[in-house]
């Protein structure tokens, strides 16, 4: 797999999501020069010496202590130590080494103060898959992700655990299979590597990929769910929703136009249907699911401006010498993006929930009871219905948003902080619970259009439907349901779905 080259400051989100999944990266060689630059500016501040803070002097309320030149490698690696206290399960790989390219993209653009082995270190770690062990609890979102960076930052100087190509051990042990060495960080360094909003920003990025995925594959389940219950597909005539102009509504009307364009099941019922209008959780897809999609693009916006910024304090600027203090590790904008994932997250399962109930409903469908052949004796989707609503229902509690909360910190010097960190890392749970109520609709709206044999449905949606038939046998009788939930899931989760009926679908680009 050729490297991505990781250019500081212009990295577009395309290239985010693949780092995510795994891609290799290289960093352009023409950062090598600020970063450089950044290091001699260090050493030329304290050559001065005049006190700078967190370059000679403590952290947070204890800015006002000097520290002595001979203290200063000391104080360095105890602010790793110290701010090492994160607590939780192990944050997973994906987003701790997207993290971590994250903190690469900001310090190589020569504001941090780092040296260049510092950068080379972070660079080595990544190509060798030797990703530090990142407690996912301890981060309040301003002053930076202090302790999850420190988690990251602690092997870099011989501490802490890691995954070595995805094995558990020391960074010592790791090391020594990879060639590498700790390092002795240099006055600015632990900070630099500390401060910043890597590790909500990495978390919220995965987050709004997960949720991309499931509002994809919502469209496709939502489109066979109206083939199931022989909706209409006037609602999603164009001139409707051009003459609202929201972009994600005219292109999620357009999806299911195209998902259910050929199908035989609609032309059936296109004359002398006694249903004047369909329930809201079929006619009003595209309103819902295009202000979904709207949504997440705005968070996309803030995300992809944030993984370009550099965000730890203070800042280096070697043109003019200075060190200037500031606040750009405060996390409200991507408290505020995952707080918009959130609320896009739970309102595609709630709305695919919808199109679930009505499909086991048989005075809203037309379909046997619960989906089943012989309902009384048989339960078919009865259950799968009800916890599509608890999934539903756990999803609205953990929409809250989590910007509106605050908890002054480090004895009121912090009085005002994001809460981004965990408002990030709660999407990831929720685009869990959202994809297997997407699952679930799926199972129900293949089993609904068995019902209308041999009437058969467009290209798209019965490529939908013969992907789970391969997986998930249909249910003429009530058996273990477990199993062909967790297929499902597995399906949706894969992209495999997105793949075998929707690869053009609207996202975020």
């Amino acid at each position: 797999m050729t490297p991505l080259t990781l250019t500081p400051g212009a990295v577009p989100l395309a290239d985010w999501r693949a780092i995510w999944r795994g891609t290799a990266i290289r960093l352009d060689p023409a950062s090598a020069a600020p970063v450089a630059a950044s290091a001699r500016a260090v050493e030329a501040i304290l050559a001065k010496g005049a006190a700078v803070y967190g370059i000679n002097t403590g952290f947070g309320k204890l800015a006002s202590v000097r520290i002595e030149a001979g203290d200063l490698a000391t104080l360095q690696r105890n602010i790793v130590l110290s701010h090492a206290a994160g607590t939780g399960d192990p944050s997973p790989a994906p987003v701790a080494r997207l993290m971590m390219a994250l903190k690469l993209a900001s310090l190589a653009q020569g504001a941090s103060g780092v040296k260049p082995e510092t950068v080379a270190l972070l660079q080595a770690m990544l190509d060798h898959d030797l990703i530090p062990v990142v407690p996912c609890q301890g981060s309040v979102g301003a002053s930076g992700d202090l302790a999850p960076l420190a988690h990251m930052t602690a092997p870099m100087i011989g501490v802490g655990d890691v995954w070595l190509k995805g094995e558990r051990m020391d960074v010592g042990e790791a090391f020594a299979r990879t060639g590498l060495a700790p390092l002795e960080l240099g006055p600015k360094e632990g900070l630099a590597l500390l401060n910043g909003t890597q590790f909500s920003t990495a978390n919220a990025l995965a987050g709004l990929f997960a949720a991309e995925r499931v509002l994809q594959s919502a469209l496709i389940t939502g489109a066979l769910s109206t083939e199931a219950a022989k909706g209409s597909d006037t609602p999603f005539d164009p001139r409707i929703h051009v003459l609202r102009r929201h972009n994600g509504q005219i292109e999620t009307a357009a999806a299911l136009r195209a998902l259910m364009a050929g199908s035989a099941i609609r032309a059936s019922h296109l004359q002398d249907d006694v249903r004047v209008q369909d329930p809201y959780c079929l006619r009003c897809q595209p309103q819902v699911m295009g202000a979904c999609l709207d949504l997440l693009r705005q968070a996309a916006a803030t995300l992809e401006t944030e993984a370009n910024g550099v965000t730890d304090n203070p800042l280096i600027f070697p043109d003019t010498g200075e060190a200037l203090s500031g606040g750009n590790f405060h996390a409200e904008p991507v408290a505020f993006a995952a707080d918009m994932i959130a609320l896009a997250l739970c309102e595609i399962g709630s709305l695919s929930e919808r199109r679930l109930a009505m499909l086991v409903d048989p005075a809203l469908s037309g379909l046997p009871a619960f989906l089943t052949p012989r309902p009384g004796l048989n339960s078919g989707f009865m259950i799968p219905q009800v916890t599509a609503a608890a999934l539903v229902s756990e999803n609205k509690g953990r929409a809250y948003p989590a910007s509106v909360d605050s908890i002054p910190t480090s004895a009121n010097q912090e009085d005002h902080v994001s809460m981004a960190a965990h408002g990030a890392r709660r999407l990831a749970d929720m685009a869990a619970n959202a994809e297997a109520v997407v699952a679930l609709e799926w199972l129900a709206a293949a089993q609904g259009i068995e019902f209308l044999r041999p009437l058969r449905s467009s290209a798209a949606l019965e490529a939908a439907h013969a992907l789970l038939r391969a997986a998930v046998p249909a249910l003429d009788e009530d058996r273990h349901f477990a199993p062909d939930i967790e297929a499902a899931c597995a399906l949706v989760r894969s992209g495999a779905l997105l793949r075998a009926a929707g690869p053009d679908l609207p996202g975020l680009g």
